[in-house]
């Protein structure tokens, strides 16, 4: 037998785990569990009993397969875009390492366990709302905006904010006003996450042809909108002291936060480089981080 015709050597178990497992974007779904998890915790008052922790834990474990079905969708819809990009080049459907079949077959199983999960031991309220979101994502945002306009991010960041609400929701069963707040810190602190990682990334996204906003409308100006709306996160984040969530550890919190998100801001606006660029973008998650971490410890104390 030739090298040739040599039949090609099947991959070790863990090879192929770890694939699939690349597929959910982890450390995107840690995030996206951990806000979920804070609005769980706050629509509790006081101590959980042992029945709301389990009701916890149960919720969590749904989210995160339903969070992972629509990565591994979104790994399929954007396979070449993801080949073009050195940040995403990795990935294994853009290495061609699992084909679009097994991989949408993947986020069927994942999606279809998530909201059997949530349907039957959480509550259908989070089963549809943790649905919806996945559509949000994986559809509207993936398939439809991202491509076609440079405020994809902005509109398509309402799915990436609901995990707070679904946490609410797998709770007490309704959408409450304190989910909403939560909701709104995340929709407004994704732009200038995003836009962050765009600007120092501006090349890739020029080859993947996306029409991010630094592609479309040039430094400067995406600049600007970084600042702007950290200015108004800014006054978000006060919102849960203000509206009685929370007391005072976590309006220091948010403010030194928020100060701080703001500086990288301004000094990204007057004088850009894209070390202070890679700098903005990590501060973004060590502030949306800190800042739930800060309302799951005030809510304690």
């Amino acid at each position: 037998m030739t090298a040739a015709s040599t039949p090609p050597v099947a991959l070790p178990l863990p090879s192929v785990w770890r694939q699939y497992h690349a597929l959910t974007k982890p450390r995107v779904i840690q995030l996206i569990v951990f806000c979920a998890l804070i609005g769980m915790v706050l629509a509790v008052p006081g101590t959980p009993s042992w029945a709301q922790v389990q009701l916890a834990a149960i919720a969590c474990f749904g989210i995160w397969l339903v969070a992972g079905a629509a990565a591994a969708f979104n790994c399929v819809v954007e396979q070449h875009i993801d080949a073009k990009m050195k940040r995403t080049a990795w990935r294994p459907t853009a290495k061609g390492e699992l084909t679009n079949f097994k991989t949408l077959s993947f986020s069927a199983v994942l999606c279809a366990a998530g909201s059997a999960v949530l349907y039957y031991w959480v509550n259908p309220l989070t089963m549809w709302l943790t649905f919806a979101t996945f559509v949000g994502y994986a559809v509207v945002y993936t398939v439809i905006l991202k491509p076609l306009t440079p405020q994809n991010i902005v509109i398509g960041g309402a799915s990436g904010a609901m995990p707070p609400v679904l946490g609410w929701a797998a709770m007490t069963g309704v959408v409450a006003p304190e989910a909403l707040i939560l909701f709104l810190i995340i929709f407004l602190w994704t732009p200038p996450h995003f836009w962050a990682l765009a600007l120092y990334r501006v090349e890739d996204y020029r080859k993947s042809g996306l029409p991010m906003l630094p592609v479309t409308h040039g430094s400067e100006f995406t600049r600007l909108q970084i600042l702007l709306y950290t200015v108004v996160l800014f006054a978000a984040c006060l919102m849960p002291f203000v509206m009685r969530m929370s007391g005072w550890i976590y309006l220091a919190a948010a403010i030194v936060l928020s100060i701080g998100f703001c500086g990288y801001a301004f000094a990204l606006w007057r004088n850009y480089s894209d070390a202070l660029a890679r700098k903005t973008f990590r501060f973004s998650l060590i502030h949306l981080s800190l800042l739930f971490a800060a309302l799951l410890v005030d809510h304690y104390i």
